[in-house]
C-alpha cells in the first residue's frame, strides 16, 4: 500500500484558559490515504476545530508528529507552511467565504493568484465550473447565487489548485437537507475523481455516515468508528 497522505502520531495539544490548561487533543493517531473520505463527528469543544487547524498547518502540536505528504510539519518553516496551504490543501467552509466583489470565475481563480501562478489556467476553471454544474454562472456575483450554488463554487475554488487534501468544516451546516445532500454527493465524487483525501468535520450523525472512514472525537480523544 502507498504511504499515507496524512499521519498523526501521538498528537497532543492543549491551550490555556486563563490559568487553567485545557486539553484539546490527547494521544491522537490518524492515518489516511489518497482518495479516503473521512468524517469526524463530535460535539462543540470536543477538538474538531483544533484537528482541522493542525491539518491545515495553522497550528502545531505540543507533542507528537504530523506528516503530510511525506513531510514532517514540524520541519517546515512558516513560509513552507504557507506554500503547503496554498498548493496542497483546499478548504471548504460552512459559510462559503466567497469574496462578494468578485465574480464566480474570479472567486475560483483566487487560489491560483495567491499561489503566485505565472498565469492562471482558464480551461481548468471552466472544467471545474462545469464539474459543479455552474459554468453558466461564471460572470455572476455571490449575492446572486443560492446557498447551494455558493457552496458548489466554494468546492470548485478549493479544488482549482489540485490539492492532495481537502478539509471541510461543517460544509452542509448552512444549507437545507436537500442541498446538503447534493454537496455531500459532490464532495464524495470529487474524492474519487481527483483522488483527493477529504476530511469533513460535523456534528450531524447523518452527514457522518458518508465516506469510507468514520471517526468520533470527544474530549480531545479520536476514536476510529470505521466498520
Amino acid at each position: 500500500m502507498a504511504n499515507p497522505i496524512i499521519q498523526f502520531i501521538d498528537i497532543h495539544k492543549s491551550y490555556q484558559n486563563g490559568a487553567q490548561p485545557v486539553t484539546a487533543l490527547e494521544a491522537v493517531n490518524l492515518s489516511l490515504h489518497a482518495g479516503d473520505f473521512a468524517t469526524v463527528i463530535g460535539p462543540s469543544g470536543g477538538g474538531k476545530t483544533t484537528l482541522l487547524n493542525l491539518l491545515a498547518g495553522l497550528d502545531l502540536p505540543d507533542r507528537g508528529q504530523i506528516i503530510l505528504n511525506g513531510r514532517k510539519v514540524s520541519d517546515l518553516s512558516d513560509h513552507d507552511l504557507t506554500l503547503l496551504r496554498r498548493k496542497e490543501i483546499g478548504i471548504v467552509f460552512q459559510f462559503f467565504n466567497l469574496m462578494p466583489t468578485l465574480t464566480v470565475m474570479e472567486n475560483v481563480e483566487l487560489p491560483l493568484l495567491l499561489a503566485h501562478s505565472s498565469k492562471t489556467d482558464g480551461q481548468r476553471i471552466e472544467t471545474l465550473l462545469n464539474y459543479v454544474g455552474l459554468w453558466h454562472r461564471a460572470d455572476s456575483f455571490p449575492a446572486e447565487l443560492s446557498g447551494g450554488e455558493m457552496q458548489r463554487i466554494a468546492i470548485a475554488r478549493a479544488l482549482v489548485h489540485q490539492p492532495d487534501i481537502l478539509l471541510a468544516d461543517e460544509p452542509t451546516g448552512n444549507l437545507d437537507s436537500e442541498n446538503g445532500m447534493k454537496i455531500l454527493d459532490l464532495m464524495k465524487q470529487a474524492s474519487v475523481d481527483f483522488q483527493t483525501t477529504v476530511i469533513l468535520v460535523t456534528h450531524n450523525p447523518q452527514v457522518a455516515k458518508i465516506g469510507n472512514r468514520h471517526f468520533e472525537i470527544r474530549d480531545g480523544k479520536l476514536t476510529d468508528k470505521t466498520p
